[in-house]
């Protein structure tokens, strides 16, 4: 699976505020916030799915422009907010170090 859009489009530290936002509301359902601290894992707290993980990546895609491939989507990368921010900072970071002139 890969999930394509603009690169660079959010800052990571947009999505550090946006991730549980999103979870929140259109995993959740709940306009009352995140309910876990950000190394709860997402699956073990049952905050997330298979659904849901698809999810989460089609919002990474779409709000960040990252292209997450299938073997980039395991617990080490998407299970907690903080794995997630993690994985996305690096990925930035190999994306920002190809261009040329950056």
């Amino acid at each position: 699976m890969q999930i394509k859009g603009e690169a660079d489009k959010a800052p990571a530290n947009d999505m550090e505020i946006k991730i549980p936002d999103f979870v929140a509301r259109d995993i959740l359902f709940t306009e009352q916030g995140f309910p876990h601290n950000d190394d709860a894992s997402l699956l073990q707290t049952g905050t997330i799915d298979s659904l849901g993980v698809l999810e989460l990546v089609t919002f990474v895609g779409r709000e960040i422009g990252l292209v997450v491939k299938s073997s980039e989507v395991t617990p080490e990368t998407l299970d907690s907010l903080s794995r997630l921010s993690a994985f996305i900072r690096k990925k930035q970071g190999k994306t920002q170090e190809g261009c040329v002139g950056s």
